[in-house]
């Protein structure tokens, strides 16, 4: 049996009042024009969290201390292109104002139960296993 080799990506939501920070993605190439959290693929030699902190920084402006991120779920999926592993962390603690910096062109803070009709399905499904329902490990599209 082959070894699998997987993308692994950590996504991070900023709360604040029982609202979730999402921002349109553009100029990505993957999902542009709908919404979701700040999200990036981990790179070599970079852990779960220090990915969180770095595309926080990079793409809406932010500083988190690694103590204050707290990895809330694990989705394992395989879809038509392609098979990974996205970890969710929250944070309710950073630095600075979040503003649209890099590979996206709008900041919406959207209610927990009032999600954008664009919002990405998989984030959309995250939101609702993780944050509101507690369940930390989830999986999409393996046959049950």
């Amino acid at each position: 049996m082959k070894r699998a080799k997987l993308p692994v990506v950590a996504h991070t939501f900023l709360l604040r009042s029982g609202s979730v920070l999402l921002l349109r993605r553009a100029n990505t190439g993957f999902e542009d024009g709908n919404y979701g959290p700040v999200g990036g693929h981990l790179e070599g030699g970079e852990s779960v969290k220090q990915t969180a902190i770095r595309e926080c920084r990079e793409e809406i402006g932010v500083e988190i201390d690694q103590t204050d991120l707290k990895v809330v779920g694990v989705t394992h999926y395989n879809s038509p292109t392609g098979e990974g592993i996205d970890f969710f962390l929250s944070t309710s603690q950073w630095r600075g104002e979040p503003y649209p910096r890099a590979e996206c062109d709008d900041l919406q803070w959207c209610p927990l139960d009032a999600l954008p009709e664009n919002t990405i399905p998989f984030v959309r499904r995250a939101i609702e296993h993780h944050l509101r329902s507690g369940l930390w490990f989830d999986e999409i599209g393996w046959e049950q």
